[in-house]
Order: structure tokens, then C-alpha cells, then sequence
């Protein structure tokens, strides 16, 4: 690990003026996927903002448009616990990683890292979900660009994210044992103008939407409406957890066990 400073701000602006003073300085939020990457040098900030600290960013509630409104810096724990209105978006915060992650990482974290195998991706673009941040609002459906990419500016913080709450919601996910990351998730929302599919831990592009299975549960919101229905392995990850037509049949049978569950 390489020397670094680290600044503790108690308001976002103060986050925002310390992470200006240098293009090298970098946001901490859990620290989940920025500890261990430091650790392993592959990241050299000057400084180190801990976002921990603004309570502002913290805690769950729901506003005049019915919608969950969670704070960046709430851990998964926390939203496990208090983010009863929309249960299934408690049911996937209470499913990543182990108790010690659950415990420090934080929606905005793993929003912002946007691991192409991590849950809340999913959960958010599911949901057409909006990112709130110190600057702007972006929809989900604009938020996410590719694996680790997003529409987040330098220096821009998450501060919340609004969910819209569906009619039915449920999030399945086929874990990698090791890491308890998503070999392939699915998380499906029913709302009164269609169905939201969302995929994560499958593609080499990140989380996507499955259009073909909206389409289909759209009409019937059923298991059975998805037979027939499939996706091409072309363009899936391809590891050694998985192949790409491996996991493309994972989807599938991800997204069935959703509707069945729900």
C-alpha cells in the first residue's frame, strides 16, 4: 500500500472542496472495493476523502411520490433492516457479501464502483431507480455505461438514490461461493406500465436490462411466458466460474425463479 493522506469531512460540500484540490484524491465510502485495491497497489491517491462521517447521506425514508429514498452513505446492513417498504430491495441488501460487508459497505460505494457482478446495480436498474448527486439527478437507465463506468463526473458524489416502489419485486441470485458476488442476478420489478428486468454478473458490458423478457412479462407476468424466451451467450463473461452460454442459461433460469418467487 502507498502513503496517503486522508481528510474527514462532516458535509458534502467539504467533500466536494477536498476531492478538487487534486485529480489523485479519491472518495472512501465502506472501503469494501477501494481497501483491498489499495492494498494491492493498484491505486496510489494523494488523499483519501472519507465520506463516512456526513450524516447527511445517511438513513432511509420515503417521500410525497411513495418512493424509498436512501441515503449514499447507508450500509447494506441498514437497508437490509429499514427498507421494509420495498422488501425486495431489503432482501438483496441482506444477501451481499458477508456480515462484515454487510456492515461497512455502503449503496453509494458499490453504486459508484459499479462492479459489473454487484447487486445494487441491479436492484437500481430494475427499479428505474434515480441517482441523486451533489450536482444533478440521473436515471438509472443514463447512470450506468459499461463495466465500472458511469455517468459520474470527477469529483461528483452519490448523496441518494429514490426507488420507485413496484407491485411485485424479487431478486435472484446465483452466487460465486467464494466471493458471494453474483455469477449471474436478476432482479425483477412489476409496475403498473410494464416489467423492469435487470441483469447483473453476466455480461462483459456490465448490468443490462432484458428487453425480450420485459416484453414477454409485460403482456403475461408469468414463468411460463418465458419460454422460448433466451439470451446468446455472444458477449457474456467467460471465466473460469463460468462460460458466456453458461451464464447466458443462467439468466433464464434466474429470471423464472424471480417471477415464481414473487
Amino acid at each position: 500500500m502507498y502513503a496517503f493522506d486522508i481528510e474527514r469531512p462532516s458535509t458534502i460540500a467539504d467533500a466536494v472542496a477536498a476531492l478538487a484540490k487534486s485529480e489523485e484524491n479519491q472518495p472512501l465510502a465502506g472501503g469494501q472495493t477501494l481497501i483491498p485495491t489499495l492494498k494491492q497497489r493498484l491505486a496510489a491517491p494523494e488523499t483519501l476523502v472519507s465520506l463516512g462521517g456526513i450524516s447527511e447521506i445517511q438513513g432511509i425514508c420515503q417521500d410525497d411520490a411513495g418512493r424509498v429514498c436512501i441515503g449514499a452513505g447507508t450500509t447494506h446492513a441498514d437497508v437490509a433492516a429499514g427498507a421494509g417498504a420495498y422488501p425486495a430491495l431489503a432482501s438483496l441488501a441482506n444477501n451481499i457479501g458477508d456480515p462484515a460487508v454487510r456492515n461497512r459497505g455502503t449503496i453509494g460505494g458499490s453504486l459508484a464502483n459499479n462492479d459489473p457482478s454487484a447487486c445494487y446495480p441491479a436492484g437500481a436498474l430494475g427499479s428505474g431507480a434515480t441517482i441523486v448527486t451533489n450536482a444533478r439527478e440521473i436515471a438509472a437507465d443514463d447512470y450506468f455505461q459499461g463495466m465500472f463506468e458511469t455517468a459520474l463526473d470527477a469529483g461528483e458524489i452519490i448523496t441518494e438514490v429514490k426507488f420507485p416502489v413496484p407491485e411485485k419485486a424479487n431478486y435472484q441470485k446465483f452466487e460465486q461461493p467464494a466471493s458471494r458476488f453474483a455469477l449471474v442476478g436478476v432482479f425483477v420489478a412489476k409496475y403498473a406500465d410494464g416489467v423492469r428486468v435487470a441483469v447483473t454478473g453476466a455480461s462483459e458490458g456490465g448490468v443490462f436490462r432484458w428487453s425480450e423478457a420485459e416484453a414477454v412479462l409485460s403482456n403475461d407476468f408469468s414463468a411460463s411466458a418465458l419460454e422460448g424466451v433466451s439470451l446468446s451467450g455472444d458477449g457474456m463473461i467467460n471465466d473460469l466460474h463460468g462460460s458466456g452460454a453458461y451464464r447466458a442459461h443462467l439468466v433464464g433460469v434466474m429470471t423464472r425463479r424471480a417471477v415464481e418467487a414473487v
